[in-house]
């Protein structure tokens, strides 16, 4: 069925998926039986040729092309070829890293090869978190594959709280932020400073609810048919520094190219200029990983500076515990951490959302020149009021959420069952009143 779902979208990529999944799989087989090191080590660059060789020719092929040909014209040369016309198979990057981090622990003997294809298919190509994450680790998912299902009631009620919060991020907060971003950023030109920044602060918004949103959607979606998906978000924008940030933001991604790319480098534990290299690397290519084009590798660039103090001054682990924790308020200090820190985010999401580099230094500059203090002239009447109000609500509920799972986790659960049936119908209206224009979920290009 996962395989009907996917097909649905474009048969004839269901072909590549089951390519790569019987790659991986026979591989997965073979190091089980195969105790040589050299033909492991073989078999295991197999993997990895295969799955990044799909993933580079899909989504790489004709950003590397135009860059070559550019530094070839640059240097006096004279080169032509023609780029292709490819669709970027949804859900590739996902899927792609699911499949190569199964090989990868099976062969440093981490998990136990499974010689259920059925099971290791269904991993491979689970519905909920096909398409954008969480990206799923084999020792956390495929084991649930074998065991048999049985309905659970508290998982279930779990799982609905959680698709409902989802559908208001992505459909109330994701939808109507977007109509205002994608207004501003396309017409920055006729924007003031302080325009701009309202703009960037919409994306800023925009992106969390949506990628966040789909990701509570398929966890909860998950958890219905008895299924436990890692987190994937955990209340980032209350992080009081970069590297809180960076354990909170797209987790399954973060711990992915810390565990695989990250540690196996060196880590931390070299030299000052094996740290930086490390960190470089890291933030470059989770960058590179979001998409096919120079800004998002400014912006892994501009995380890896932002992260960089904390990392050499052994400061990247202070922040571990909930921010104000057992309080309502944050103090004086963690105020301004999560101030600076949103605002060095809101700050980078520039580059992710610009058209190009220029186009983000331009609006860089505007933002930093003195029509940053004019007030922010944007059209949008009713609309823009309505936005920025259910967007304040939406923080409110997040941040007396931020000690659960996911912000409607635990609010609630003390009240009275028709003062907390009442809230939920309350997101539910909300989702039907306020719904924006229908926007394609931001990392299905990814």
């Amino acid at each position: 069925m996962s395989y009907v779902f996917y097909g649905w979208w474009d048969w004839r990529f269901l072909s590549l998926i089951f390519f790569s999944t019987l790659v991986d799989y026979t591989i997965g087989v073979s190091l089980k039986t195969n105790n040589k090191p050299g033909q492991r080590k073989v078999l295991l660059w197999a993997s990895i040729i295969v799955n990044l060789g799909f993933l580079g020719f899909f989504k790489y092929y004709n950003f590397f092309l135009d860059n070559f040909i550019s530094a070839f014209t640059f240097f006096g040369g004279s080169f032509t070829a023609s780029s292709l016309q490819i669709i970027l198979p949804v859900g590739i990057s996902f899927y792609t890293f699911q499949t190569l981090s199964y090989s990868i622990d099976v062969y440093k003997r981490k998990l136990e090869p499974t010689r259920d294809f059925i099971a290791f298919g269904a991993f491979v190509s689970f519905f909920p978190q096909l398409v954008a994450g969480p990206i799923e680790r084999a020792t956390n998912l495929l084991p649930q594959f074998y065991k048999k299902r049985r309905f659970n009631y508290s998982n279930a009620v779990n799982g609905l709280k959680q698709i409902l919060w989802g559908f208001f991020k992505k459909v109330v907060i994701a939808d109507n932020c977007a109509e205002f971003a994608n207004q501003i950023f396309n017409n920055s030109a006729d924007y003031s400073g302080s325009s701009l920044l309202v703009g960037a602060l919409f994306f800023t918004f925009q992106i969390y609810g949506d990628f966040s949103g789909y990701s509570d959607i398929a966890i909860g979606t998950s958890r219905l048919f008895g299924f436990n998906l890692m987190k994937n978000f955990a209340f980032p924008y209350f992080s009081r520094d970069i590297a809180e940030f960076w354990r909170r933001w797209h987790i399954s991604l973060s711990t992915w190219f810390r565990d695989y790319l990250y540690i196996p480098l060196g880590g931390s534990k070299g030299g000052t200029k094996m740290k930086i290299r490390n960190t470089f690397i890291i933030f470059i290519v989770s960058g590179f990983w979001h998409g096919a084009n120079w800004t998002f590798i400014v912006w892994g660039a501009l995380n890896a500076i932002y992260f960089l103090p904390l990392l050499l001054a052994n400061k990247n682990r202070s922040n571990i515990n909930i921010v104000a924790e057992n309080s309502y308020f944050p103090s004086i200090r963690e105020f301004f951490g999560m101030l600076t820190t949103f605002s060095l985010t809101v700050l980078a999401w520039v580059f992710f959302r610009a058209d190009n580099i220029s186009h983000a230094f331009v609006i860089l500059n505007v933002i930093f020149s003195t029509s940053l203090f004019q007030a922010p002239s944007i059209d949008g009447g009713k609309s823009l009021k309505i936005t920025a109000v259910l967007t304040i609500i939406f923080v409110i509920v997040e941040w007396f959420g931020r000690s659960g799972e996911f912000a409607l986790d635990l609010i609630g659960k003390s009240w009275k069952r028709p003062i907390r049936w009442g809230f939920y119908y309350v997101v539910l209206m909300a989702i039907f009143w306020f719904t924006g224009k229908q926007q394609e979920f931001i990392y299905f290009q990814f």
